[in-house]
């Protein structure tokens, strides 16, 4: 079969296009076809090597994807041929705490991805797809919106009435505007464009803050909400932002840290903490549970993702560069039926 391995850390420019012998099924595990895959900035800090962890390589990029399985191996009982299934980003992790994640079993890295014709995945590890949502759109699931939906249900709880405050328009804050939207929440967007908040808003946003006309949006959204805050925050910043994140929390808020797209370096005033009681709450996906609660959620209310732009699965290298370039409205994906 043909895949795409990232053969040396340093870049982009060291994807290539290669030929693996054709995986077999184990004891409960599966063949799938691939039909999509989906970019995550993950991916391209593990391009780049400048991902907090290095992994041996050569390496089979991206976690997140969609297939149809085609074999099945002895004892395999939750799929069966033709089913069309998302494999899992924490392969181990199917339910309970963060105490049942292994980081040894990462899809994209440390073990191979998606980026292939074909995939060996333990039934475990995987979930049917929604059936409502085409390949390119299922493929967006297994990170970005499994992230927004364990951080909003499963560790916040999230009630109707309650105000959501979501940080950008990328992928895990978009999902975040459509499932806080569904469950009756108030949504405040943030984006430096006034288009995209216009589109944020077509999804269920109730509100959006243009940061680069207000620096200071903490205090826009404390107007926004008659000074008591946002109960949920969807901080994708990093330190830069989490103090203004600290100043838009109601009291007893959770600030779900999820990204660090502002940098990694900062200060934090605890104090800022202490006085509003807020539980800052890092968001490491999601397991396997989360995702097969919120396929139903997204089933039930229609919900369809957002995609930015479609690749061929061949031109990975060019996706991976937009992704890396740009600020996308929503997911960047993979065909790899192109």
């Amino acid at each position: 079969m043909k895949a795409i391995e990232l053969q040396a850390p340093g870049g982009i420019d060291n994807l290539r296009l290669v030929e693996r012998p054709m995986p077999e099924p184990g004891r409960q595990e599966m063949i799938i076809k691939v039909k999509a895959t989906a970019l995550n900035y993950r991916d391209v800090e593990i391009a780049r090597g400048s991902y907090h962890t290095a992994f041996a390589l050569p390496l089979i990029p991206l976690s997140d994807g969609v297939g149809e399985v085609v074999a099945v191996g002895a004892e395999v009982t939750r799929f069966k041929v033709g089913d069309r299934v998302c494999g899992t980003f924490w392969q181990r992790w199917v339910g309970g705490g963060f105490a049942m994640a292994e980081p040894s079993y990462q899809r994209g890295g440390p073990i191979d991805g998606l980026l292939s014709e074909f995939a060996r995945l333990d039934e475990q590890a995987a979930v049917l797809a929604p059936p409502h949502l085409s390949d390119v759109e299922a493929a967006t699931l297994p990170c970005a919106a499994v992230t927004a939906w364990h951080a909003l249900f499963t560790e916040g709880q999230l009630k109707p009435g309650e105000t959501v405050l979501s940080l950008g328009t990328g992928g895990v804050s978009l999902f975040a505007v459509q499932f806080a939207a569904a469950a009756g929440a108030r949504v405040i967007v943030t984006s430096s464009s006034d288009d995209k908040l216009t589109r944020a808003k077509m999804l269920g946003a109730h509100d959006g803050i243009n940061y680069r006309d207000n620096p200071d949006w903490s205090s826009a959204v404390l107007a926004l909400t008659d000074g008591r805050g946002a109960d949920h925050i969807i901080e994708v910043g990093g330190p830069q932002s989490f103090a203004q994140s600290l100043k838009a929390s109601a009291r007893g808020a959770q600030i779900n840290v999820i990204g660090y797209l502002g940098g990694s370096e900062g200060s934090i005033n605890p104090l800022d903490i202490f006085r509003r009681q807020v539980r800052a709450h890092g968001i490491p996906v999601g397991s396997r549970e989360s995702f097969e609660a919120m396929n139903r959620g997204l089933t039930v209310n229609r919900i369809r993702p957002v995609i930015e732009k479609v690749f061929a699965w061949k031109d990975a290298a060019a996706a991976l560069r937009h992704l890396e370039q740009g600020s996308p409205f929503g997911k960047v994906v993979l065909d790899h039926m192109q």
